[in-house]
């Protein structure tokens, strides 16, 4: 059997039974469809139908692949590790009991143990806005037609798992930013940029509204050059409008979610944007 050549962090879980920090991992908020694999070997463990959010701060799942996961007691003895069936890779634990879903089972599962791989039905894209508090960003795109999903995080910074507290103090240099996941046979990139410059002051060069700080500041991360261009030609179009755009044009990072509490804030408390209002441009 061949081995993925795995990173220092990696290897430090997986082969060394370590755990990675609670709501750090790279595919906790991921809802793609597809299958998740063994990091190491490759070989499929679980379904993208069977993740579910369980607010514990891995990714988890209430079934795994026939046979591809087992089962042995932990070196404490207090609790069930799961590892990969066909090479031994350490993955996570399995509780039992909780009755979180009807299937009443809990594989949870480091990100790092794992590498996901998408349906290929799954055409959606990815783009990421930072317009200010990130509460109501999300707010407006989770609105939007053809938008899939919705994430708010941190992006731009030089602080790995950043919190959302670092972040705050402004010395992490990570901006508030909402990842969207969007189906372009619904709408289009375009669209969406449309719909960031509609929903906050992309004039304003200190942060947004009454929230002052770097963190605040207006940005696009894009993706491609596609998306840049795109961009490009918004920021154009609003300079010749009269505005004196303070949007930055940066290439997308390394997106880190925020905590699980910040996510879909505005819907959960039931009430809207204080400094991010729709206002009609183009």
């Amino acid at each position: 059997m061949e081995f993925r050549k795995l990173t220092i962090e990696e290897e430090n879980i997986i082969v060394h039974k370590a755990t990675e920090h609670p709501y750090s991992g790279s595919l906790l908020y991921n809802k793609k469809k597809g299958l998740y694999l063994c990091k190491r070997c490759q070989t499929p463990l679980f379904r993208s139908d069977d993740k579910f959010n369980s607010h514990c701060g891995w990714p988890s799942f209430d079934d795994e692949i026939e046979g591809a996961v087992r089962r042995q007691p932990d070196a404490d003895g207090s609790r069930t590790e799961i590892v990969c069936a066909a090479c031994g890779a350490h993955l996570g634990h399995v509780f039992e009991g909780e009755m979180m879903t009807p299937k009443n089972v809990r594989h949870c599962v480091n990100s790092l143990s794992l590498e996901f791989q998408p349906d290929e039905s799954e055409k959606l894209q990815t783009a990421w806005f930072a317009s200010g508090c990130f509460w109501g960003t999300e707010y407006h795109f989770n609105k939007a037609n053809g938008v899939v999903e919705t994430t708010v995080g941190f992006m731009g910074g030089h602080v790995e798992h950043p919190t959302y507290s670092q972040v705050c103090t402004g010395t992490t240099g990570h901006l508030e930013t909402t990842e969207v996941m969007f189906d372009p046979l619904q709408t289009s990139y375009e669209e969406l940029v449309k719909l960031f410059f509609e929903t906050h002051d992309f004039t304003q060069t200190d942060g947004q509204g009454p929230d002052i700080g770097s963190q605040y500041l207006s940005a696009i991360f894009y993706a491609d050059d596609a998306q840049k261009a795109i961009a490009e030609k918004y920021i154009r179009i609003l300079n010749d409008k009269g505005y004196k755009v303070a949007t930055a044009l940066r290439p997308a990072e390394t997106f880190w979610p925020a905590e699980d509490y910040h996510q879909d804030y505005y819907d959960h408390k039931g009430t809207t944007p204080y400094c991010h209002i729709y206002r009609a441009i183009f």
